[in-house]
This record gives C-alpha cells, structure tokens and sequence, in this order.
C-alpha cells in the first residue's frame, strides 16, 4: 500500500528570511490527517536566507537528522560543538535529556536548501550527542547508501530508533530496488527529480507511505537524488 504526499500539499510557511514546507504538522501548521508517519515525526524542507538562522532554542527527547542540499548551516550547541554543514553533509544530533543550538546561514550572498527530520527516540533522557559526516559519491551514485541506523553500521550515523535511512542519487533511467519484511515500513521522499515507485510517479519533494509491500522498485526519470527511510 502506497499513499502518497504531494509536495504541494504540504504545510506551508514563509517568513521572509524562512521558507518553509512540512510533511507533518508541525509550528502553526496543524493537521490531523499527517501528523507523523510510526516514528517519524517531521520532514521539514527549508530555504534559508544568505545571513539568516534560527536563534538557540532547546530540543529534548529527539533524533534529529539534518541534510543539507545547497549552501552551508552554521550549528552550534550546548554540547560545545561548533560545526559548518555544507551541501551533501549529514548531522546527527540525540537532544536526549535536553540540549539547546542555533542554526545559520553563515553566506553573505547565497541561501541555504536543507531538510530537517526528527524522529522520537526508542527510549527517553538518553545522553545528548552529535555527529557530521560526508558520505562517498560513488557509494550513492545509483545504489541505496545506508547513512544512518542504529548499530552505526556500514559506517552510518548512529540513530536511537529502529530506523535505517539511504540515500541514493540516480542517474536517468537507473534503478534500485528495496527489500522489507511483513513488519517493516518506508517513507520515500524525493529530493530531486522524478522517479517511478511501484508503478507510481512522484516528483521533486513528493513523499510516500510505505506498508505491506514486499519489495520497493526505484526507477529514476530524469536524474534524481531519494531518501529512504525503513521503519518498525
């Protein structure tokens, strides 16, 4: 069973310096019908101004996964960590028991096109923590690289939850295929371009819910960048 989420039916916000797409409710954006999808809680795609940020504010009892596409985000922590995330960089950071941080735009002239995803953690007032890493190209190009999960395997990120998150980056007309037990779900979201799920066409910043499929095949359109999540 597929449902998609269309990208232009997402929550939607803009601030001037922030704008803003949400999945789930999330902010002043407020739906019942998409709340969160099993743990995942928010998938948020910002555009941030050159100069502009989010001042500290505080997270608790939350994974959070940031992704950025283009541009850079200055980050700075509780935790002393002092970070500049630049496009193709993953963090991770596990708020736990409570951290607070700050995010920016450290250009003076170009913006900043990322995606935030929180996802609840497997038990709460674990230890705050953070990573960053870059990922190899080749080991994206037309293949499902595990960037995330919760044995830090394959050299992923190290998550609190059962979830394990690829990305891929397809050339036109490549394909990968996903494999789930009975008991497992997806969420795919599309980051750039257009491809095929199942039979199903989805575009730039579409998600879909995954559930009671056995196999996912990914066909790449024009040239295109996903990112899979499997779930409990």
């Amino acid at each position: 069973m597929l449902q998609v989420r269309k990208a232009n039916e997402r929550g939607h916000a803009h601030h001037g310096w922030l704008e803003a797409y949400h999945t789930f409710s999330f902010s002043s954006y407020q739906d019942p019908e998409h709340m969160k999808f099993r743990v995942l809680r928010v998938m948020n795609e910002d555009r941030v101004q050159p100069g502009q940020g989010f001042g500290t504010h505080p997270h608790r009892d939350m994974e959070i996964v940031t992704y950025v596409l283009e541009g850079a985000l200055e980050h700075k922590d509780s935790m002393g960590n002092g970070e500049i995330l630049r496009a193709g960089e993953f963090q991770r950071m596990s708020a736990g028991t409570g951290i607070t941080h700050s995010e920016f735009n450290p250009s003076p002239t170009d913006p900043v096109h990322l995606y935030q995803i929180w996802l609840l953690p497997q038990s709460k007032g674990i230890e705050p923590s953070y990573e960053q890493k870059r990922f190899p190209d080749d080991e994206q190009h037309n293949r499902l690289r595990l960037v995330a999960s919760p044995t830090a395997e394959q050299g992923s990120l190290m998550i609190h939850q059962d979830v394990s998150i690829y990305l891929a980056k397809l050339d036109a007309e490549a394909q990968v295929v996903h494999e789930l037990s009975k008991e497992r779900h997806v969420w795919l979201q599309i980051l750039r371009g257009s491809v095929i799920l199942n039979g199903v066409n989805l575009e730039t910043s579409d998600g879909v819910a995954v559930s009671e499929e056995s196999l996912l095949t990914i066909q790449a359109i024009s040239d295109a960048e996903i990112m899979l999540f499997d779930l409990a």
